[in-house]
């Protein structure tokens, strides 16, 4: 499931330790709860993560690790789990359900890192998961223990001085300095600072960069000068949370007036950022957009922001959580934040609204590796947005909508309800962006399973419009209860609600992936009432369309009609290689809906090719994704009709027995390992079997399950 390529890499050399991690060792043998425990900065994330590299190969499905420090509501905590452990699941259930239920069979090892803000919520969700997965552990670190019965703990504590603390400092400063002389007296000097910082690996490393401007001697000096100006807090409180303090604070006064200014400003942004964000969010007439580079250059320089290197070539940047917090508290000093989250908002939904215009067009792909590393600050604008401190509730509700992309495309149909339920409760005041966020939660909704409240937020929606005269907002809301009619198998109302959608789309000059995916579902609700060669054109237009706009999600279920019908025409390979492609595209979006659909069909073809028990495994893998997108084949007749002839077909073949280990060897295989054993599975193309019908007898009026409805 995974590797220790999905933790994040280590940037700099690992120091000392070694004691502890054969503690971690020993402890993650025979606990199930480990929490590392310490001050900020004392290095409790690198010794988890080291310790969870030289784990990984005891647990089956590998290593996971969340890093919750960014993370200020507990509501959303659920979500960002789940997004860490790549849950797959677009049913009606809870978040906390679909986490129990995705780890309740697998052997993993969870790393929960920087859960303090959340620590209560935090600690209720490890405990459940623990009790509902007998196979997991759970290795978290925090400053305070989660409190849980049977929880084992390491306190970890600062570097021993001397020794690895002075290790630790050597080495660092040897990047800045590759020439420190190691002089008794340097030596001497050198020892004196470490113990000053108390051994604080944070402390430690934010001192070694000093050394690129001072000596040792003036640090020392200027050390004395940062103690006696930062230790303002509890005297009777442990002395290592004023050295990091020190450590902090003395970097802030070491920095230029206009890097310390950037560092405040640059509080408001969550997990990692790019420069052009930080040139629009942070600048003023106070700190000039030509001199932004600058100034977070120099900030990189003395280990305040981390640079990484994005995989697509790019840089990024990121802060430590406790130089934010420290960050974050000037600027309350300065009485900006409200402006300055309101500018993080603004840029956050200007990127969304970016976004959703490339999503229809050859960089979908771009798109959605960008949302996800955008999540965490896209986060944040939703929660200003949403929170009551913004005047205009109506921003919120239109980020919540513009990112139908992100919750539908990208499979994260539960944290998208979460805020389309919060941008409608925001404010009833009837509005484009409201009537926008509730065609988008009626689309959710629907995606879930819960025909219920889509039907009630669809019709509100399209009663709304049509009053207003909003004609974008009553086209989607038709579209989308035509949907509502396909999966109640209600199909000549399916069919003339989308076509009076599609004709609504011509006469506004609409088109995009929402556009193309109506015309898709006409071609199921016509083939459903028998109706083939029109379904093969329609969708094959769509193909045409999506080919000319470099468009590949709504491609993908084009290319499943068409294979389902070449299947129905007597061409299986054919079917094969126009379904796997489907599946190949909705696997790289982790779309569950199409991919799900894709693996039902591959279990016929593969039934037909003569491999059976495959077949079935095939199967027992669609059976697993079924319960994570919701109702199974959306608890439609026309749907389920291919699976249940394979599955009849296949317990004929191989018999009771036989068939259902199959399914449940299938029912084991995680999302990436079904998708890539059908893409892979053995095929024997034979006359031993009869050619499947064309269009006629047992699916007749069946065909390709676009079904995105």
């Amino acid at each position: 499931m995974s590797s220790v390529e999905d933790l994040p890499a280590e940037l700099t050399g690992f120091v000392g330790r070694a004691g502890e991690l054969a503690e971690l060792a020993e402890l993650l043998a025979t606990g199930r709860l480990i929490t590392v425990t310490g001050t900020g900065g004392v290095g409790k994330t690198r010794l988890a993560l080291r310790a969870a590299r030289a784990a990984e190969n005891r647990f089956r499905d590998g290593v996971r690790a969340v890093d919750l420090s960014a993370l200020g509501d507990a509501e959303l905590l659920d979500h960002t789990v789940a997004e860490a452990l790549r849950v797959p699941d677009h049913t009606t259930r809870g978040p906390r359900a679909a986490l129990s239920a995705y780890v309740a069979d697998r052997e993993l090892l969870l790393v929960v890192d920087g859960f303090d803000r959340v620590r209560t919520g935090c600690a209720v969700l490890v405990a459940e998961l623990l009790r509902r997965a007998p196979a997991l552990r759970v290795l978290a670190a925090g400053r305070r223990p989660l409190g849980i019965t049977g929880e084992r703990l390491l306190p970890l504590a600062p570097l021993p001085v001397p020794g690895d603390g002075v290790r630790l400092f050597t080495e660092r400063a040897a990047a800045v300095v590759p020439d420190l002389a190691a002089t008794e007296a340097g030596g001497a000097q050198l020892i004196e600072l470490c113990a000053r910082l108390d051994g604080l690996p944070l402390a430690l490393e934010l001192a070694a960069v000093r050394l690129r401007a001072l000596s040792v001697a003036d640090v020392l000096r200027r050390l004395d000068d940062r103690f006696r100006l930062l230790t303002g807090g509890d005297p009777t409180g442990p002395v290592r949370h004023r050295a990091l303090r020190t450590a902090i604070g003395w970097s802030h006064e070491l920095c230029t007036p206009a890097e310390r200014l950037l560092w405040a400003r640059l509080s408001v942004f969550a997990g990692r950022f790019d420069l052009e964000a930080v040139e629009y969010v942070c600048a003023g007439p106070d700190l000039p957009e030509a001199d932004i580079a600058e100034s977070l250059a120099g900030l990189v320089a003395q280990s305040v922001v981390a640079r990484e290197a994005d995989p697509d070539g790019g840089t990024r940047y990121r802060m430590l959580e406790s130089v934010r917090e420290y960050g974050a508290s000037w600027l309350a000093a300065l009485e900006d934040g409200q402006r300055m989250r309101r500018r993080h908002r603004d840029w956050y939904l200007g990127l969304a609204t970016w976004c959703e215009l490339d999503w229809f067009g050859p960089r979908q792909a771009e798109v959605a590796a960008r949302v996800a590393v955008e999540l965490p600050n896209l986060r944040l604008a939703l929660d200003f947005s949403l929170d009551g401190l913004d005047e205009d509730p109506a921003v919120g509700q239109y980020l919540a909508g513009t990112l139908w992309f992100c919750w539908v495309g990208c499979g994260r149909l539960a944290e998208g309800r979460h805020w389309l339920a919060r941008a409608l409760e925001a404010s009833a005041e009837p509005s484009d962006a409201r009537a926008k966020a509730m065609w988008v939660c009626g689309y959710v909704s629907l995606l879930q399973g819960d025909s219920t409240a889509a039907v009630s937020v669809l019709q509100e929606c399209r009663a709304s419009a049509e009053e207003s005269g909003n004609a974008a907002a009553t086209a989607y809301a038709v579209h989308r209860l035509g949907c509502l009619a396909l999966v109640s198998d209600d199909l000549p109302v399916a069919e003339r609600l989308f076509r009076d959608a599609l004709d609504r789309y011509r006469r506004i000059g609409e088109l995009n992936s929402n556009v193309l995916m109506g015309q898709v579902e006409l071609a199921m609700a016509v083939a459903f009432q028998g109706d083939l060669p029109q379904a093969v054109r329609l969708a094959e237009d769509v193909r045409d369309v999506c080919g000319d706009h470099g468009e590949r999600w709504t491609l993908a279920y084009a290319l499943y009609v068409l294979g389902y019908a070449a299947w129905l025409s007597g061409d299986p390979v054919r079917a094969r290689r126009l379904t796997e492609e489907s599946l190949a595209i909705d696997h790289a979006f982790h779309d569950l809906v199409g991919a799900v659909l894709a693996l039902e069909l591959l279990a016929l073809v593969t039934e037909h090719e003569g491999a059976a028990r495959e077949a079935a495994v095939l199967q027992g893998a669609a059976g697993r994704l079924w319960d994570s997108v919701g109702l199974r084949l959306f608890g439609s007749g026309h749907f389920n009709a291919p699976h249940a002839i394979c599955e009849r077909r296949l317990r004929e073949r191989l018999g009771d027995r036989v068939y259902a280990a199959a399914l449940r060897e299938g029912g084991r295989l995680s999302f990436d390992e079904a998708a890539l054993r059908a893409l892979g599975s053995p095929r024997r193309h034979t006359a031993a079997f009869p050619a499947p019908p064309k269009g006629r007898g047992e699916l007749r009026g069946k065909p390709p399950t676009s079904a995105r409805p």
